[in-house]
C-alpha cells in the first residue's frame, strides 16, 4: 500500500535509526490495510521527533504517545485508524512496582535495569524507571508482566518484592542531581564536554568524533556543534547532565554556565 518507502526515509540522515523507521513504516502499512491498532517499542524523545517526521504525512492514520505519565522520558506510539478514538483503549501498558525488606537506597536505575535485561528483556521494552527511597516504579510492555514478576527476585544482591500497579498510582519523582557552577570560553560541545566532565579537550573531541557523545538523545559527531542552553547532554559511561542556563559573562570575558548534573 505503501508504493516507494524509500523517498519517506530521504530527510532522514542518521543511519541508526533507519531500521526503527522501517518497522514504524510497515507498521503504518498493517494499520492502513487491516485496520489494526499496533504500538512500537518505547522511543526516547529524538526517535519520537523522527517518527512524527513519516507519521505527518499519512492522513488515515492517527497516534498518540503513551509513557505512563504525562513527562515520561521514553514513550511508545500508538498507531490506529483515524476514525477510532484512542480513549477506548485498554492494556497499552503496564506498571510494575518494586519493594524491599531491605535498603532500597541502595538500588540503582542501573541494577534495576540490568537485572532486566539479565531476563532476556530489551531495552526498548522498558519505559521509564522512576526510583524513589522506597521503592521503584518502572512502565514496561504489558506482555512482559507476568513472566518479570515470576522470575525476577533479587536487583544486584537485594531480595525485592514486584507487583502490577494501576497507571493512576504512577508517582514522579523529580530526579536527582547536583548542581554545578562552571566557565567555559564558548559554548561548543568539545569545550562544554570537557568542562563537565573534567576531560582533556582532545579526550572530549575524540569522544564525540566517535558517537559517544548525544545532546537531546541525538548522537553529535560535530565537536564545534554549538549549544544555546537547555540541552541534555548524555557521555556514554560517564553520565548525563542538563545544561541548565547561561549566567552571563565573567571578568575575563568567559560564559557563567549552570549545569545539572544527574546522579
Amino acid at each position: 500500500m505503501i508504493d516507494d518507502k524509500k523517498k519517506y526515509l530521504e530527510h532522514i540522515d542518521d543511519k541508526n535509526e533507519i531500521i526503527n523507521l522501517r518497522k514504524l513504516l510497515d507498521n503504518i502499512e498493517i494499520v492502513m490495510r487491516d485496520k489494526n491498532i499496533i504500538s512500537t517499542d518505547f522511543l526516547n524523545p529524538y526517535q519520537r521527533k523522527l517518527s512524527y517526521s513519516i507519521l505527518n504525512r499519512f492522513m488515515d492514520i492517527s497516534y498518540h504517545e503513551e509513557g505512563g505519565y504525562d513527562n515520561a522520558e521514553r514513550k511508545m506510539i500508538i498507531l490506529y485508524p483515524e476514525y477510532l478514538s484512542y480513549t477506548k483503549f485498554n492494556d497499552i501498558i503496564s506498571v510494575l512496582e518494586i519493594t524491599s525488606n531491605y535498603d532500597f537506597s541502595k538500588i540503582s536505575h542501573k541494577d534495576i535495569l540490568g537485572s532486566f535485561m539479565g531476563l532476556g528483556i530489551k531495552r526498548e521494552k522498558i519505559g521509564d524507571i522512576i526510583i524513589s527511597d522506597e521503592y521503584a516504579q518502572i512502565i514496561i510492555s504489558p506482555e512482559l508482566k507476568d513472566y518479570i514478576i515470576l522470575n525476577l527476585e533479587k536487583i544486584g544482591t537485594q531480595s525485592v518484592t514486584i507487583k502490577e500497579i494501576c497507571k493512576q498510582d504512577i508517582i514522579e519523582y523529580e530526579k536527582k542531581h547536583k548542581k554545578i557552577y562552571t566557565t567555559v570560553s564558548s559554548l561548543r560541545l568539545d569545550v562544554i564536554v570537557s568542562s563537565i566532565f573534567n576531560l582533556s579537550r582532545k579526550d572530549s573531541s575524540n569522544m564525540i568524533k566517535s558517537g559517544k557523545v548525544k545532546v537531546d538523545f541525538k548522537p553529535i559527531d560535530n565537536i564545534s556543534y554549538n549549544l544555546n542552553g537547555g540541552e541534555l547532554i548524555s557521555v556514554r559511561k560517564k553520565g548525563r547532565v542538563k545544561f541548565e542556563d547561561i549566567l552571563g559573562e565573567s571578568k575575563k570575558g568567559k560564559l557563567r554556565i549552570l549545569i545539572y548534573k544527574y546522579i
